[in-house]
């Protein structure tokens, strides 16, 4: 599993990945893993209020990536709600299920995913 953001001729460097840069418009060129980098949190939030099927409180980071120079930045759970700062440094962990599969507003489908990446404080 990896968590690509893309690049686009221009050097725009995004995540998560569109099928244009949303920066100038132009059809990505490249797709860059983060899962294998740390990144250090920029800024972070606990919710109290989740959504259904959402563990609660669910602290969640703005996570950035240095991607050749360029910074990346990232939305995601902080693994386990651990407690994180602002300059902590941080590495992806994937993870089966960012939430309760089938417990939601609409009806659970077969097709969606529920996977994904978190991130969790280097010591």
């Amino acid at each position: 599993m990896s968590m690509d953001a893309i690049r686009c001729p221009n050097g725009h460097v995004k995540y998560p990945t569109h099928p244009r840069c949303p920066e100038c418009g132009e059809e990505p060129v490249e797709t860059i893993d983060l899962s294998d980098r740390t990144g250090e949190v920029v800024t972070w939030t606990e919710s109290t209020a989740t959504p259904p099927g959402v563990r609660e409180p669910n602290v969640l980071a703005f996570v950035e990536f240095e991607v050749d120079g360029a910074p990346v930045r990232a939305l995601g759970q902080v693994a386990d709600n651990a407690d994180v700062e602002t300059g902590d440094e941080v590495e992806p962990v994937y993870a089966e299920e960012l939430r309760e599969p089938g417990v939601g507003l609409k009806p659970a489908d077969a097709d969606q995913e529920w996977d994904g990446f978190q991130f969790r404080p280097l010591d």
